[in-house]
């Protein structure tokens, strides 16, 4: 797979993220490397998510909140078409705090 490919996989749920780092590992370049920072930012927000509206729903009896829930899966979507179009462009809200974490990916 070239990498423009494996950028749109990596923000199909962790397991697109993890087959998009093994194979990326061949031949890496900064675009992959990019959006494996930031659909690894995403995919965080998805599990940490979850757990604060549920405290903040049982609190404030709001269960309005819960449509904040589909906040990752909007991420990853535009995130995937910004790979798609082969942009460097940060996600909203997470993207600039993501850019310069993981220092694993490289």
């Amino acid at each position: 797979m070239d990498n423009k490919t494996l950028s749109i996989v990596s923000y199909i749920t962790i397991i697109g993220w993890l087959i998009s780092f093994v194979l990326g590992k061949e031949k890496p370049d900064s675009f992959l490397k990019y959006h494996l920072k930031q659909s690894l930012g995403a995919a965080i927000l998805s599990l940490i998510l979850p757990v604060i509206l549920g405290i903040l729903i049982s609190v404030t009896h709001l269960g309005i909140l819960g449509v904040i829930g589909l906040l990752p899966l909007v991420l990853m979507i535009i995130g995937a078409i910004n790979a798609a179009n082969e942009v460097e462009k940060p996600l909203p809200l997470i993207g600039k705090i993501v850019e310069d974490k993981f220092s694993f990916i490289g």
